[in-house]
């Protein structure tokens, strides 16, 4: 890209720095800063995946853990309850278990719930 850019007359003159890619010394000197910044990357990545190799050959396996905790699994049965009663609407629903909407539907779908399926049902009925 660098090449491109050098190629259509484009150079860098930066005012902080002694960078002036139009020269033979500040090509120099910027190829140099973009050497160090790609090895720099370059062993990150390296040493990151070395981790992960070194971390898998232990037992462990990254990331969250599927599932819900036993509080939040509490929560989504007292959810499921009050969904399929049809008392409340979504909002009370959530507002009362002091969750969002987002998570309140979550918790059902981790049950198993189908949700809005009674607004089908009753939709269903009127048109009849």
């Amino acid at each position: 890209m660098v090449a491109e850019l050098e190629f259509r007359g484009v150079g860098l003159v930066s005012l902080a720095d002694a960078i002036n890619t139009t020269s033979a010394q500040g090509r120099l000197v910027f190829n140099r800063f973009a050497s160090l910044a790609e090895f720099e990357q370059e062993l990150i990545r390296e040493r990151t995946h070395a981790g992960l190799a070194s971390a898998r050959a232990r037992g462990r396996v990254g990331g969250r853990q599927r599932g819900l905790s036993k509080e939040a699994e509490r929560t989504a049965i007292i959810a499921e309850t009050l969904y399929r009663e049809q008392l409340l609407g979504i909002n009370e629903t959530a507002q009362r278990l002091s969750i969002s909407k987002v998570t309140l539907y979550k918790y059902l779908r981790h049950r198993g719930v189908v949700i809005h399926s009674h607004r089908k049902a009753a939709m269903g009925k009127q048109t009849a």
